[in-house]
């Protein structure tokens, strides 16, 4: 195949055959303003919304639609048709401009939501899909991310979404163009969710884990039943005990202070938002705070930190090898383990099984919001063998098959990372016409 300049950077050369023109020559864009409230003497309507678009490809029917309300203007201009693309026309995020979805099902009333533009073909030269595919790739978007403009929030106007250019080659092409990246992305779609499970699985399987060696510790064991709802039954042997009284002192909260310096000499000021999935502290997230504000409040090595409210109540973290001073926020608690009866990565691993979730669940259950203080965290039951030699074993079994399962999951996310990498650029490959469909739908059905 021949190829031609196009003197377009971001697009190089396509096919000799192929052209290049702006998606305003081919599609009409329609900026919705359909807001979600619903009011009196308007007529009921269902929503496809920012939301819907931006974690879904295609929208069809089985989406759960929002119920909403419109006048009779807008449930005329903006009632959704087959093979329109809806892209997101502002966000938080410049990067989250521009992300399409392509509209395979649809029903009466079903109307395009508000922060979405409409996309609907003019003429008869370029197909929907093919356009949906276009804006997946992230050259040809990054025309609509470098047009956004913002502080806060970010948005496009829809003059930059018409004068996009875009390559155009015959129609024929564009319907194989779409069936072929339609059956490689789904392939690889499906590979990708077959290897999130299976962290999934590695996850479940942890937990499980750290549930059997917290209650029955390592091997086989003799149980006895317990009266604790959340921890029924425990090696012969063990106790179950209050945690206020495997402490060294009471728990304690933390400074009422803003997280406003960012000054390296002062001790690092902790909170609910710097520690990682991982358990780790951020590296880019490093707030301060003045030593005379941070002296009452300052950490030593193996204290456990628990939230205490928001979206991450019940999440800890234990302060450990950290090369510096820290001190820790007002959303977060303290409890220092008494290391002659709990040793802190014991609490630590203990707060990561089925039990305490459960004890969570109970406890969010009797509140109207969810919210545990100390009052309550220092009632919370801990299964502990009788010696720390025991605990010291637990902890050190459960490390090792920590780093086990990580060593696993990282090498299933790089794997993850290659599928999504090889999806773009096959998409930018086929758009632009590096890649030859003929050939690559032979491949397919091969």
């Amino acid at each position: 195949m021949k190829y031609k300049e196009t003197d377009i950077q971001w697009l190089g050369k396509i096919p000799e055959h192929w052209d290049t023109t702006t998606i305003k020559n081919h599609f009409y864009v329609i900026p919705s303003n359909v807001d979600k409230k619903t009011k009196e003497n308007e007529i009921p309507v269902e929503l496809c919304n920012y939301v819907d678009v931006y974690y879904n490809d295609f929208i069809d029917l089985s989406v759960p639609f929002m119920e909403a309300t419109a006048n009779e203007n807008e449930v005329v201009k903006f009632q959704l048709k087959e093979k329109d693309v809806l892209i997101t026309k502002d966000s938080e995020d410049p990067l989250d401009i521009g992300v399409p979805a392509l509209i395979n099902e649809v029903k009466d009333k079903l109307l395009c939501g508000y922060h979405l533009s409409m996309l609907r073909p003019k003429s008869n030269k370029i197909t929907g899909d093919y356009l949906f595919w276009l804006l997946k790739d992230t050259s040809i978007a990054s025309q609509l991310w470098r047009e956004a403009t913002g502080v806060t929030r970010w948005a496009i106007a829809s003059r930059h979404v018409k004068n996009s250019i875009i390559a155009l080659p015959p129609k024929k092409e564009q319907i194989a163009i779409a069936n072929y990246l339609d059956n490689a992305c789904e392939r690889i779609d499906k590979i990708v969710k077959i290897k999130e499970k299976q962290i999934l699985k590695l996850d479940n399987y942890f937990k499980n884990k750290i549930s059997e060696f917290t209650t029955q510790g390592l091997g086989s064991s003799v149980l006895t039943p317990t009266d604790c709802l959340w921890i029924p039954e425990i090696k012969k042997g063990w106790k179950i005990k209050p945690l206020k009284r495997l402490l060294n002192s009471k728990l304690k909260y933390g400074a009422n202070e803003p997280a406003i310096n960012e000054d390296t000499t002062e001790p690092r000021y902790i909170r609910i938002t710097d520690f990682s999935k991982d358990g780790k502290l951020k590296n880019n997230t490093f707030k301060s705070l003045p030593f005379d504000k941070a002296k009452e409040y300052l950490l030593k090595e193996g204290d456990v930190l628990f939230a205490r409210s928001g979206a991450t109540v019940g999440k800890t973290f234990i302060f450990k090898d950290y090369d510096g001073i820290a001190c820790f926020a007002g959303y977060l608690i303290k409890a220092e383990c008494n290391q002659d009866l709990l040793l802190p990565e014991y609490l630590y691993f203990f707060t990561k099984s089925k039990g305490y979730e459960e004890w969570k669940n109970i406890i969010f259950t009797q509140a109207t919001i969810q919210n545990i203080g100390a009052d309550k965290y220092q009632y919370l039951k801990i299964s502990i063998p009788p010696s720390i030699e025991e605990q010291r074993e637990i902890v050190d079994k459960i490390i090792n098959l920590q780093k086990k399962i990580d060593d696993t999951k990282s090498k299933i996310k790089n794997q993850i990372k290659t599928l999504k990498n090889y999806r773009k650029s096959l998409i930018h490959e086929c758009v632009t016409g590096k890649k030859q469909i003929v050939k690559a739908m032979e491949t397919v059905k091969n």
